[in-house]
């Protein structure tokens, strides 16, 4: 059986020796001793399968190398951290290009190796694309909506989500007229880090809902994890601590679904970047109800997995790049 490629990259070469007992039966790894400094060289002499990150707190040198790397040579990248500067840290790394973090075991046992393997496989699998943050640009242009009021955008997103959330994000405005509900898939114990993050990058309000919260205008809230996140009819937030859909808790079809039947016309999704299929099936019921929906477009994604399938479905009423988003939300929220 073929090794998997794997290039660590460790903030400091006395903490090396704490993860190679991960290499082994399915894992090879390259590239011996990787700091920030020798990520880009290394990604691209050693041509790594997936890139694994030890986060130890926030590091301007790798935030701009894990950059360049998605910018020139694209690679799957798994970040471990521990402790909340390293995850603040993380979140940063996300919106880099990283795919995906975890928190880094307490204790490097069979158990927590074997997850750690299990994960760095899949990654290894994704396809990633070439997405240099220089080419961002933001778009002023008009574009033509419906005339009605939408009070609830449900975004949903994966692989990838992080940066692109706080693409969108950032191109609303503060008194944008409607309550933005996210669900993004991330590691269990993320999703309040994430919306300090969010809420830091892009001045919006930003917070995990409570059970039984009436949403705002203006105001996002961001799915907790290990619970699903549905919106009422009566537009409050509800919690459900329930089985995985589709393997997720919270599944991004449960929170689309619930927007549809709550509030049919009055409902925007929108599917990002992602790996799999979830979402798709809520974003395509929400439009036969009557909402509006739009898919990323390939180009700007860093996995085209979840908006593929919605537009395969049919789910997609517009197909966007990612810089387009927040100006058709405008156009449709605020046309009457």
């Amino acid at each position: 059986m073929t090794k998997i490629r794997v290039l660590l990259v460790e903030p400091s070469p006395q903490l090396g020796p704490r993860l190679t007992s991960l290499f082994g039966r399915k894992l090879e790894r390259v590239g011996g001793t990787v700091t920030a400094a020798g990520l880009v060289a290394a990604v691209r002499d050693f041509e790594p399968q997936v890139v694994l990150v030890r986060v130890d707190g926030p590091s301007s040198e790798l935030t701009r190398a894990v950059e360049l790397v998605m910018s020139e040579f694209p690679v799957p990248m798994l970040l471990l951290a521990a402790g909340p500067g390293p995850r603040q840290a993380a979140l940063a790394l996300l919106a880099a290009g990283a795919l995906d973090v975890l928190p880094m075991p307490a204790q490097l046992d069979a158990p927590a190796l074997a997850s750690l393997e299990k994960t760095l496989c899949l990654l290894s699998t994704v396809q990633v694309v070439k997405h240099p943050r220089g080419r961002k640009k933001r778009t002023s242009a008009r574009l033509p909506g419906p005339r009605f009021d939408c009070p609830v955008v449900a975004i949903a997103a994966s692989l990838g989500g992080p940066r692109a959330l706080a693409t969108v994000l950032s191109g609303l405005p503060r008194s944008f007229r409607a309550a933005i509900c996210i669900c993004q898939h991330i590691t269990p114990g993320f999703s309040d880090d994430l919306a300090r993050w969010l809420a830091a990058e892009t001045g919006h309000q930003v917070v995990e809902p409570t059970d039984g919260e009436r949403l705002e205008p203006g105001k996002v809230y961001v799915a907790p994890s290990e619970v699903h996140f549905t919106v009422s009819p009566s537009g409050t937030a509800r919690l459900e601590k329930s089985a995985a859909v589709g393997g997720f808790l919270p599944s991004c079809d449960v929170l689309l679904k619930s927007v549809a039947a709550s509030l049919g016309p009055r409902a925007i999704g929108v599917v990002l970047t992602g790996m799999g299929r979830d979402g798709a099936r809520g974003l395509k019921e929400l439009r036969a109800r009557g909402g509006h929906t739009i898919a990323q477009d390939e180009a700007s994604c860093v996995v085209w997995g979840m908006p593929k399938e919605a537009i395969a479905l049919g789910a997609a009423e517009l197909v966007l790049p990612l810089d387009r988003i927040a100006a058709q939300l405008i156009a449709w929220v605020g046309a009457r």
